[in-house]
């Protein structure tokens, strides 16, 4: 520093102008090209952007559809669960009342043969 306490020069400026000699190299060189592919570039990205949003629109579609038909077949499961239930259960009360009662069956075998006998 000098003796009124000043830089002897100023570093934000060298790198300010060298930041934008860079930059005009950089389009001397490569001029209208690299123009061009930043112009490619971002239209490849909206692009992609917007097929990333088609994509999540067919995933919450796909997703709400099946999510839907489970809800369907779960149902239907338990429709066809309770009908089986319901089936089971007329079938063991129709069991249970054609099966021959021992007790009965003694009794009626006894009058019937007190019967026989009477004859």
């Amino acid at each position: 520093m000098t003796k009124n306490n000043k830089p002897m020069f100023k570093l934000e400026d060298k790198i300010e102008s060298s930041a934008s000699k860079i930059d005009i190299i950089k389009n001397l060189i490569f001029g209208e090209t690299i123009q061009t592919y930043d112009t490619e570039f971002e239209a490849l990205k909206k692009d992609i952007l917007d097929k990333k949003k088609v994509l999540e629109d067919l995933i919450e579609e796909i997703r709400t559809d099946l999510t839907t038909t489970l809800d369907n077949v779960s149902t239907d499961v338990n429709i066809r669960i309770t009908e089986l239930e319901h089936n089971l259960s007329e079938k063991i009360d129709a069991i249970e009342t054609d099966k021959v009662n021992k007790k009965m069956l003694g009794k009626l075998l006894v009058d019937l043969g007190e019967k026989i006998a009477a004859k």
